[in-house]
């Protein structure tokens, strides 16, 4: 998951007030897995009925930027006729693009039985906010339900939130009865969306088809016991484990190959402009090195016009080893999304090199996995 941290700071990124965060593995989430309920041990509509008052109601969405998947929605609209799912994402966040399979089932699988999921996209990313970036991006994965372009962070503040991602669960009546941060606990929150279809079937005096079965799909799965690199930014507004010095932001600097290459520390190499939120490639040949601990990695990186480069792992050619967005040890950078580099059988340290073959591309974050 990724956390909020306490840093608003005015730059020329296009993006005015821009908030600064950073992002922590999704092992490091509260081990319960949620934070206002634990999995009900008793399912009947009775129970889950009684006493509502210890529980949040709903905040109503606040100054949407826009809508994918929908003209518009509110969630005043479904209380008393929905069960919500509310989900806080952003999509160039590996920590939510790994709930996606998920959200595609339980939507396909529940929507019937009175299952409404609405995401509230909060960009990190200046190129999030864009509307064209939201909808393919929800294409790619399959998503289908309302999405809520949240660019001012208006409706996560509404939620006091700070993670990405976050799910509430909203029942019938519009109490937030179900709270969980980062990924996980699938069966947890699949069996709280049962029992509260099944709360609305009662309260509607409708039948009762809610399955009992827990959702499978193909998902990718974290060992985290083999990521021990943690999520860092190139740009300037979030270095913390840079291996070099901006000489001053927004310029060019050349940057020389490191002595000594130490774990977890980001290094670049040749001509580079760093900006708050990305490093730029300012020349052919211009190279990143990091030393990663992981199975794998991922970096969200864009180019105004495709620039190639080549990925070597520990000195050599990438290989079998490689991710699905490298093809032949090569990776093209475009589009503004995450581009999966390294996808291995298992988990071990390397050393990662990314060469450009020429100016352009724009690199924003490393995330591991």
């Amino acid at each position: 998951m990724k956390q909020l941290i306490f840093l608003i700071v005015v730059i020329g990124l296009g993006i005015g007030l821009s908030v600064a965060v950073s992002r922590l593995r999704s092992g490091a989430r509260p081990a319960a897995g949620n934070t206002l309920d634990s999995p009900a041990t008793d399912s009947s509509p009775t129970k889950v009925a009684a006493d509502k008052t210890r529980y949040p109601k709903y905040r109503e969405i606040v100054k949407p930027s826009g809508f994918v998947n929908t003209d518009k929605i509110t969630l005043g609209e479904l209380v008393g006729k929905k069960v919500i799912l509310l989900d806080i994402m952003t999509y160039s966040c590996i920590n939510c693009v790994r709930t996606f399979p998920y959200l595609v089932e339980w939507y396909d699988k529940y929507k019937d039985d009175g299952l409404e999921i609405v995401a509230i996209h909060t960009p990190e990313f200046a190129f999030e906010k864009k509307k064209e970036n939201v909808q393919a991006a929800m294409n790619k994965y399959g998503l289908k339900f309302p999405v809520v372009m949240d660019n001012d962070y208006a409706t996560w503040n509404a939620y006091g939130n700070r993670y990405w991602p976050r799910k509430y669960l909203i029942d019938i009546d519009g109490y937030i009865v179900y709270d969980h941060i980062g990924e996980g606990a699938y069966d947890e929150t699949e069996r709280k969306i049962q029992t509260l279809l099944r709360e609305r079937a009662d309260r509607l005096g409708v039948a009762d088809k809610v399955e009992k079965d827990m959702a499978k799909p193909e998902a990718e799965e974290v060992n985290r016991f083999t990521v021990k690199s943690p999520e860092t930014y190139f740009g300037a507004l979030r270095q913390s484990y840079s291996g070099y010095t901006i000489a001053e932001e927004g310029r060019v600097t050349a940057f020389a190959e490191p002595d000594v290459i130490r774990p977890n520390q980001l290094y670049l190499v040749g001509d580079w402009k760093i900006t708050g939120e990305y490093a730029e490639a300012a020349g052919a040949g211009a190279k990143i090195i990091f030393k990663y601990s992981a199975q794998k990695v991922f970096l969200v990186a864009s180019a105004n016009t495709a620039v190639r480069a080549t990925i070597l792992r520990d000195g050599e050619p990438v290989g079998a080893g490689q991710g699905s967005d490298v093809k032949d040890s090569v990776v093209e950078f475009k589009n503004e999304d995450l581009y999966r580099l390294i996808e291995d059988s298992a988990g071990g340290e390397h050393v990662l090199e990314i060469i450009m073959e020429k100016p352009g591309a724009r690199v924003f974050a490393f995330t591991f996995g």
